[in-house]
């Protein structure tokens, strides 16, 4: 359970997006274009219900299929792009996407290091570890919250495209929860 004054003084969720958004592909294989990015059900209404309750939602998402030149940082905006405008249909947003196009040990924005939240601070000056929380499903999602002293949440997801390292994940998270939709419960219900 979240603590009741971290939760109440909430102002940011940071989202990974490949199994808590959209479907996960295999280990190894990666969403390069629109037509294999599948929506995950309840997504759009959880969304939109953190933005009803007043919360900035950021996507953090290591995209090391562009490293491997399978997709190029354009086909990523467009994906997202066009993942905007089903979010809107549904009257829901992101406000932000922040990818890093890196493989591993070239930079430090590929999480768990904090690039990432670095240049979501550079946008939204106010974001701090303390009013933000990390859901995710994945070790390097959840060291990247708690070594920016972020409340965490690990999703289970889909149990066939499991990454190493899940349970370790599960066993460090404040809270463990099957989907996107169950973690929003939590915190907006939750007390």
């Amino acid at each position: 359970m979240l603590p009741p004054a971290r939760h109440n003084s909430l102002r940011t969720v940071f989202l990974d997006r490949d199994g808590i958004l959209n479907e996960k592909m295999p280990e190894g294989q990666y969403v390069t274009r629109w037509e294999e990015f599948h929506v995950l059900p309840g997504v759009p209404e959880a969304l939109r219900r953190l933005n009803e309750a007043g919360l900035r939602v950021v996507v953090v998402s290591n995209q090391r299929g562009i490293a491997r030149s399978l997709s190029t940082a354009a086909d990523v905006d467009s994906i997202h792009a066009k993942f905007a405008q089903l979010l809107a249909r549904s009257g829901a947003r992101i406000d932000a996407f922040f990818i890093c196009p890196h493989d591993k040990n070239q930079c430090d924005c590929r999480k768990p290091l904090p690039g990432l939240f670095h240049q979501a601070v550079a946008r939204f000056p106010d974001i701090a570890g303390a009013t933000s929380i990390m859901i995710g499903d994945s070790l390097s999602d959840i060291e990247f919250g708690r070594r920016l002293g972020m409340e965490t949440i690990f999703v289970e997801g889909n149990t066939q495209h499991i990454a190493p390292g899940a349970e370790e994940a599960a066993k460090l998270a404040n809270l463990r929860r099957a989907s996107l939709a169950e973690a929003v419960d939590a915190l907006l219900t939750e007390q």
